[in-house]
């Protein structure tokens, strides 16, 4: 059997028979990379569209919402790290009861029953769901078909092809912009380029565009950095939308205190220099 190299995302990880990746979700089988979480499911919900966060994308609305297991970056302070550190072993382990398999034509069909109690379409989100990007695309070309608006809650740290090819199939996207340094970036395992040249391509490419900063003390809480983040941003449209996040200790971060809401009010008030929509969040 012979190695391969996943090329979904930078990390570009180098895989033998069998070996799974740094995300959790994509391994080697018999020389192909496979997304050994196709179909499968850890969460699923009908949530108001304004949860993902998205404010200006179907306001009222609600949106079926779905999520499997892994991630391509290791945030110390992820909010889901149940499931987003969580492996096919893990989730092959649960019980019965606790695991859901549904594949794309199903989950299609409830997504339009699910009309009737206000329903739009399909949100990927809870883990990061471009690792099972085969489920994505998937699932996004039938819902097009029934008339479903697509939602995906990402990172944005996918490799520039398979991520235009998402752009394409994709209604509305919420992307977390996690910090705005190159520093800060490496420091979570990810590629600060990637995620600014992902970010153009998908407004450029006609996606509604929403952002998220989550306010993490030592991280991503400096004024002079909101004030890039905020300029940088209008260089591609003031009107892209801003959610600024307050902090709650979470995974390896747990021990820490909640970001001060004035800071997340300050910051805020930055942004609007630059940008016509900001909000804020958990406040």
């Amino acid at each position: 059997m012979s190695d391969v190299n996943c090329t979904l995302c930078f990390h570009r990880c180098h895989l033998s028979e069998g070996v799974t990746g740094l995300c959790g979700a994509r391994e080697n089988r018999g020389g192909r990379v496979v997304s050994n979480n196709y179909g499968r499911l850890t969460s699923l919900a009908l949530d108001p569209i304004e949860k993902k966060p998205l404010q200006r994308f179907y306001p009222k609305s609600r949106v079926l919402s779905v999520g499997s297991y892994g991630c391509n970056l290791s945030c110390p302070f992820c909010q889901n790290y149940e499931i987003s550190r969580q492996s096919k072993e893990a989730y092959l382990a649960l019980p019965e009861r606790a695991k859901l398999e549904m594949s794309p034509e199903a989950l299609v069909k409830l997504a339009v029953r699910l009309r009737a109690e206000g329903n739009i379409g399909i949100a990927f989100t809870y883990n990061e769901p471009t690792v099972g990007f085969e489920y994505v695309r998937d699932t996004a070309e039938l819902a097009r078909e029934k008339d479903l608006k697509t939602v995906l809650v990402s990172n944005g740290s996918l490799c520039e092809q398979a991520w235009r090819e998402l752009c394409l199939l994709i209604d509305a996207m919420n992307i977390d912009l996690k910090v705005f340094s190159e520093a800060g970036y490496r420091s979570l395992g990810g590629d600060f380029e990637s995620v600014k040249r992902n970010i153009s391509a998908a407004v450029s490419l006609g996606c509604h565009v929403e952002l998220t900063t989550l306010v993490v003390p030592g991280l991503s809480d400096r004024e002079e950095d909101m004030e890039a983040e905020a300029e940088y941003l209008s260089s591609i449209s003031p009107e892209i939308p801003l959610h600024i996040s307050r902090f709650f200790p979470r995974y390896r971060m747990s021990g820490g205190r909640p970001t001060d809401v004035s800071l997340v009010y300050r910051l805020a008030e930055i942004a609007r220099r630059h940008l016509r929509y900001v909000y804020t969040g958990n406040c």
